[in-house]
């Protein structure tokens, strides 16, 4: 599927059932969405977008979409001692995550940071700049911003650059696994 963008058009998204468009999801995410509720699987969508817009601000831009619906997920490494321990924060686009702050006392680490690339890449089994909240390592936590609840469509990744998740606000929070956090983000 050509998704490359016009500069003379607006972009348009074409959303499907995201159990529908396997192909348009890394494997983990594919895989956890075929053992989530159906009637919550149901209800998030895919769309092939240009690989090359992956990025939050040029995906905004190219597709019309508001910050305040796109919503980040960024893997976190935080340390205490030997031990590092991993998670996923999700925050809405138009934030930033309290990664020193909320998110270093929730992991009960001495130091929380950015994990690094090939480190989340390689962790998750998705491609930088796609890495969404589903089918993530069980034994990560998956924490999310609560203002993410009350948008109607969060745009995230999908596992790869080439496609978004549409999914309410609501039901990703009501994913197994999902802690939400009042504080989590700032701004």
């Amino acid at each position: 599927m050509d998704t490359a963008i016009d500069p003379g058009q607006p972009a348009q998204l074409s959303f499907a059932p995201a159990t529908e468009a396997p192909e348009l999801l890394a494997p983990p995410v594919a895989a956890a969405l075929g053992g989530i509720d159906p009637a919550l699987s149901a209800r998030i969508r895919v769309a092939a977008i240009d690989p090359g817009l992956a990025d939050t601000a040029a995906f905004c831009a190219a597709y019309s979409w508001a910050p305040e619906s796109g919503a980040n997920c960024i893997v976190v490494a935080g340390r205490r001692g030997e031990r590092t321990t991993y998670a996923a924060c999700v925050v809405l686009a138009s934030t930033r995550a309290d990664v020193n702050g909320a998110v270093r006392r929730l992991l009960d680490a001495r130091r929380a940071s950015f994990a690094p690339m090939a480190d989340a890449v390689a962790l998750t089994g998705m491609e930088y700049g796609g890495i969404t909240p589903i089918g993530l390592p069980a034994d990560w936590r998956v924490l999310v911003d609560a203002r993410v609840r009350d948008v109607p469509d969060a745009i995230v990744g999908a596992g790869i650059r080439a496609a978004k998740i549409a999914v309410p606000g609501a039901v990703l929070c009501a994913l197994p696994g999902v802690e939400v956090v009042d504080g989590l983000a700032t701004g």
